[in-house]
């Protein structure tokens, strides 16, 4: 289900004004049952939509929805029981926190709580696809293929 956060409301003057809250960002206690690895800043959308990768409650992915459109992974969600901290680092426990942890492609930071942050996947440019591991998997596929067709 996809909930949408405003962060500011119009006043009757037409201006508008912030409201400001008391409470605490998700994760920053550090009593949850939850890491949370920051992807995105959370400024950058205006709705959100929780979805379990794997099985039911261990690995959850925040996606949000910018003003334009477009979806993102806003950060994900790795049940304290899937992964530990070490030092300032986390480390995955399972296989699917291990997999998740891997293809963030960055390092995994602790900030404060069980909020820890990593960069996204670099963009890569659609006039530099395909890429050599695209066409070398593309080939092995044909490869594959071809190999099942005239074995029939």
């Amino acid at each position: 289900m996809a909930t949408s956060r405003k962060t500011s409301s119009t006043t009757t003057s037409g201006k508008e004004s912030h409201s400001t809250s008391s409470r605490r960002s998700p994760g920053s206690g550090g009593q949850g049952e939850y890491f949370h690895v920051e992807v995105r800043p959370g400024e950058e959308f205006v709705t959100y939509r929780t979805q379990d990768v794997g099985d039911p409650g261990h690995i959850q992915r925040v996606a949000g929805k910018r003003e334009t459109g477009s979806w993102a992974t806003v950060k994900w969600l790795i049940d304290k029981n899937d992964a530990h901290v070490e030092g300032d680092t986390l480390v995955g426990d399972t296989s699917e926190a291990k997999d998740v942890l891997k293809k963030l492609g960055s390092k995994v930071i602790h900030k404060s709580g069980d909020r820890f942050e990593a960069k996204p996947r670099r963009n890569v440019a659609e006039k530099s696809k395909p890429t050599a591991a695209q066409k070398k998997a593309r080939s092995q596929n044909i490869k594959k293929a071809q190999a099942v067709k005239s074995s029939k």
